[in-house]
C-alpha cells in the first residue's frame, strides 16, 4: 500500500509577521502510523522541497513521542527535505491520500487547483481521503461528481471555531474551518476541544485537531484493508 501525504508550502500567518506552516504532530503521528503498518509514504507540497514547519508546533508543550521520533529520524527528514511538487503527482499509483493541517493550508492548498483536482480524483476513484485539523479547510472548493461541494451531505469535522478562538487566530485566518464546512452543506460534528475526534463518511475521513492525527491515519488504514 502507498499513501500520498500533502503538506502546505505557505509560511506567513496572515499579516501578523509571524510564521506558520504544517503542524509537526499532524505529519509525524500519521507518518509513523503508516510506516509501522508497512505502508509506503510519499510526501508532496505545492512548491516541492522542504515545506515550512509551524515553529510553534515544535515547542516543548506540543512535542510528542512521534514528533521526537521524527526529528531524530534521518530517513524521515530526508523525505521532508525533498517533497515532490504537487503538480507532478496524481491519484494513479497511490491507494490513499492524507492531508496534515497547520494553518498554512488555509492560504495555499485551499485555493490550489492541483490540490482541488487531486482530491476530486481520489474520491472519484473510491480511494480513502483523509484530512486533519485545519486540512479539512482545503475542501473549500472541492466538488463531488455532481458538481456540488464535496462536503455537502457528508459527515465531516475539522478545527472548531472555539479551538481557533483558543489560539487567538479567529480574525487572522482567511476563513474558519467549521463555518466553511457548514456553509458547504457538510453535516459537521465535533468532540471536546483538543480531544481526539474522527468522522468517516464513505472514503472521506476527517479529524478535528492535532490529537486526532493518529486516529485519522488508523481509520484510513482500516479503510484500505476493507
Amino acid at each position: 500500500m502507498k499513501v500520498l501525504m500533502v503538506l502546505t508550502s505557505h509560511d506567513e500567518l496572515g499579516t501578523t509577521g509571524r510564521k506558520t506552516g504544517f503542524w509537526l504532530e499532524e505529519l509525524a503521528a500519521p507518518y509513523y502510523t503508516f510506516k509501522d503498518a508497512g505502508v509506503a509514504v510519499v510526501l508532496a507540497s505545492p512548491k516541492g522541497g522542504r515545506p515550512p514547519l509551524d515553529p510553534k508546533s515544535n515547542e516543548p508543550d506540543f512535542q510528542t513521542d512521534a514528533t521526537r521520533r521524527f526529528e531524530a529520524d534521518p530517513d524521515a527528514n530526508a523525505q521532508l527535505n525533498a517533497t515532490v511538487r504537487l503538480d507532478s503527482v496524481s491519484s494513479t499509483g497511490f491507494d490513499a491520500v492524507f492531508y496534515p493541517g497547520g494553518h498554512g493550508p488555509l492560504w495555499d492548498l485551499a485555493e490550489d487547483r492541483h490540490s482541488i483536482a487531486l482530491i476530486e480524483s481520489f474520491v472519484e476513484a473510491g480511494k480513502p481521503t483523509a484530512l486533519v485539523c485545519h486540512a479539512p479547510g482545503v475542501l473549500k472548493h472541492v466538488k463531488a461528481s455532481n458538481g456540488h461541494p464535496l462536503a455537502e451531505g457528508r459527515k465531516v469535522t475539522g478545527f472548531t471555531n472555539t479551538e481557533e478562538a483558543g489560539v487567538g487566530l479567529t480574525d487572522v485566518v482567511p476563513f474558519l474551518v467549521e463555518d466553511m464546512l457548514k456553509a458547504n452543506g457538510g453535516h459537521y460534528s465535533k468532540g471536546p476541544d483538543w480531544g481526539s475526534y474522527v468522522v468517516a463518511d464513505g472514503v472521506l475521513i476527517t479529524g478535528q485537531n492535532p490529537a486526532s492525527s493518529s486516529a485519522a491515519a488508523s481509520r484510513l488504514i482500516d479503510a484500505l484493508r476493507g
